[in-house]
């Protein structure tokens, strides 16, 4: 089969299409015949060796999380879910003709494989750290780079709580982010007065990693009520950096639901065929991004 591997961290061109064995499920696993596979900025952040601690690995190693598909081999003791199912979900070496996945779920009606493989990771990050900045229905929620997957989702579960968002992205994304219910402002020279503008700031999050940490420990007044999953110099102003994933399963029953109800939907920006792995590393990390980008194999 093919797969995107490296040999050393490094930048995009590290990046490698290869040919490898076929994984196989094992116990409490499904192998899919992947689809199409969600690009994260955890895929650069490891191919970097930026956050090793977190994610360890060997080299040479295969790349990404996410992925949709069609079920194909059936681990010991799984229940529930057949060949030939369509699924979305969480596993390793996910950018690659076959996977295998330890988290999924079936795919909702009338999601295709391409907007699919953009969910997994990307809620269950909105989800983790909506739950750990502690912010709650009536209170506002500033988030600063918000018109990526990670925000889209934010933006969309805030509003499904009854929690209201202010969300910073560049000009040609303020309509798309008042679309998700946001009083949106821009970044850059300024924005923290127009912020103030917008109304008080009771927790922030930071998802772009864009050198405001101090800024939004300003605005909410308390390092404690700012998360960063994006700048790892964070925790040098008491703010938490969050990288280590909760419960995938979960997060991917309540996708399921939101998505099922028609209050969630992340709009995949563009779509690169596996050989262009490289291009959609180089896009990810210019940022700017309006929801998702994918591969497809």
């Amino acid at each position: 089969m093919k797969k995107v591997s490296f040999a050393e961290f490094g930048g995009p061109d590290v990046l490698r299409l290869v040919d490898a064995e076929e994984p196989h499920a094992g116990p409490g696993q499904v192998r899919i015949a992947v689809r199409a596979a969600g690009v994260n900025p955890v895929d650069w952040r490891i191919r970097e060796g930026q956050i090793l601690k977190a994610h360890p690995i060997e080299l040479p190693s295969g790349v990404g999380q996410d992925a949709s598909g069609v079920v194909d081999e059936v681990g010991q003791g799984v229940e529930g879910i057949e060949v030939g199912d369509h699924v979305f979900g969480e596993g390793a070496s996910t950018y690659a003709e076959f996977a295998v996945l330890s988290a999924w779920a079936r795919m909702p009606e009338g999601l295709t494989f391409e907007e699919a493989a953009g969910y997994p990771s990307v809620v269950e990050t909105a989800l983790r750290i909506i739950r750990e900045v502690g912010v709650r229905a009536g209170q506002t929620l500033l988030v600063s780079g918000a018109s990526g997957g990670v925000g889209s989702a934010v933006l969309q579960v805030a509003r499904d709580r009854g929690i209201s968002v202010i969300g910073t992205g560049g000009d040609a994304n303020q309509d798309y982010l008042r679309s998700l219910g946001a009083l949106a402002t821009t970044y850059g020279e300024g924005w923290v007065e127009r912020v103030r503008q917008l109304g008080d700031v009771d927790a922030a999050l930071d998802l772009a990693g864009s050198g405001v940490i101090r800024e939004l420990v300003e605005l909410t007044g308390d390092p404690q009520r700012v998360i960063s999953i994006a700048d790892l110099t964070a925790p040098e102003c008491g703010v938490r950096f969050s990288g280590v994933a909760g419960s995938v399963p979960e997060a991917l029953a309540e996708a399921v639901d939101l998505i099922s109800r028609g209050r969630l939907r992340i709009p995949v920006e563009r779509a690169y065929p596996l050989a262009d792995a490289m291009a959609a590393h180089i896009d990810s990390q210019a940022g700017h991004t309006r929801g998702r980008r994918v591969l497809v194999v």
